[in-house]
């Protein structure tokens, strides 16, 4: 029970150090070189505008890594439908894409009309009108960078999905935790849950309605799940020792978690439904972190049973569990892409903790982040970035990087640190 007590200690100690609750921003650490380059032209109307729906649009193609931008100081023209475009101008500026626009207020209602353009084919790819009120105009954008994701990459795009994450107020016995949700860009924040003692490991359901998080508000760890429209919150496990890192079943029907209640912490299945307990592992070791494949027949956790933290996957067909990671003495939150051919993971070496993924058909490890204080992964619902914790200084930041490495970026609080993120699926 001694390393299980330090496991639980140091997940503490990552959670008290004086956070604080505020809206996230974003700062680009650093850019692809293979990034297509983009002109974003502000829309005909858009200075009337209380959000800037073309700055938006190009906030989240840079943040992605897949796209740059280019300068507003480099545009040579500003049109602002496709009849207007003289395309040689625009590839004279290296410039891949071309995106123009115009937005009318129609009585209280924005008429946005956008427009994606092929600069070296001369060709207008994608076009639409999108109504929105006043309040939905960051939703609206979301959404216009979404279809221009997909159109010029052929993946779906994840600007419009959410990001929840734990922050707390104050210092030493004085702390005010809250569990709060936010647009990916980091926007939008809002607080679904206040406490005075720890909140961790937020999971978010397949659908998108329901969080599950670990919160010690009775005493001890107990899971909870709290929907997210009504705020209804239903405690799920109070069982004397461990009760953490809850895990959705891809069908939303079960969850897995770890618990500690038979001695040493194993992974078990609740059934939502019936609330019955199933125990997979068996050890004398901690096992811990469940993670569902997508296809749901089988599941990743993290086990000290080799002697180091290592993961392990678990078939449910033959109920067998096999080591999947050798390379490095560390690794652990293991968690799928959604193809499910790659597991993202927290990796040790000589110089700290960082992000790895590693493909599974070739058991190859590559190296993600360079910081030395990362924990938490969690993968965008289009698999293209990884969102986690990490370190600036003496505070907590959210970091997200590219699922190549290639582009990274940060979203810290302006007030303190922020910890436990956990990137939404598909809202829709």
């Amino acid at each position: 029970m001694k390393r299980l007590n330090l496991w639980t200690a140091a997940l503490l100690l990552m959670l008290c150090a004086g956070m604080a609750h505020a809206e996230l921003t974003i700062e680009i650490t650093k850019g692809s070189d293979q990034a297509i380059p983009i002109a974003i032209v502000p829309m005909e109307g858009g200075d009337e505008l209380p959000q800037e729906v073309s700055r938006i649009v190009s906030n989240d193609l840079e943040r992605s890594g897949r796209f740059e931008p280019l300068s507003q100081n480099s545009l040579i023209s500003r049109p602002s439908s496709s009849d207007d475009v003289y395309y040689q101008d625009w590839q004279q500026l290296d410039s891949d894409y071309l995106v123009v626009g115009k937005v009318k207020n129609q009585g209280g209602q924005y008429r946005i009309q956008y427009e994606l353009l092929d600069v070296n084919g001369e060709d207008r790819m994608l076009g639409e009108v999108v109504t929105s009120s006043r309040d939905q105009l960051r939703d609206s954008a979301h959404y216009i960078s979404d279809q221009i994701f997909e159109e010029i990459t052929g993946i779906r795009g994840a600007f419009s999905t959410s990001i929840a994450y734990v922050t707390a107020n104050g210092v030493g016995d004085n702390i005010k935790y809250t569990l709060n949700i936010a647009d990916a860009d980091g926007h939008n924040n809002q607080e679904i849950l206040s406490s005075d003692e720890p909140i961790m490991s937020p999971a978010w359901s397949p659908d998108g309605r329901k969080l599950a998080y670990v919160s010690f508000e009775t005493g001890r760890p107990s899971i909870y799940v709290q929907n997210l429209s009504t705020g209804q919150r239903v405690q799920l496990t109070s069982f004397e020792g461990i009760n953490g890192a809850p895990a959705w079943s891809p069908d939303g029907r079960k969850l897995a978690m770890s618990l500690s209640k038979d001695g040493q912490p194993e992974i078990y299945v609740m059934d939502l439904g019936s609330r019955d307990l199933t125990r997979l592992t068996h050890s004398d070791a901690i096992d811990t972190e469940p993670e569902w494949a997508p296809n749901g027949r089988s599941l990743i956790f993290t086990s000290d049973r080799s002697g180091n933290p290592q993961i392990y996957r678990y078939n449910l067909g033959d109920e067998q569990a096999q080591r999947i990671t050798f390379t490095g003495s560390y690794n652990s939150r293991g968690r799928f892409n959604p193809d499910g051919d790659a597991i993202f993971m927290v990796t040790r070496d000589d110089d700290g903790f960082h992000i790895a993924r590693q493909d599974l058909d070739t058991d190859r490890m590559t190296v993600l982040t360079d910081s030395n204080w990362d924990e938490s992964p969690s993968v965008a619902p289009n698999g293209t970035m990884v969102i986690f914790a990490t370190q600036e200084g003496t505070r907590g930041v959210l970091g997200a990087v590219s699922d190549d490495g290639s582009a990274s970026f940060r979203l810290p609080s302006p007030q303190g640190d922020v910890r436990e993120p956990a990137w939404s699926p598909f809202l829709d």
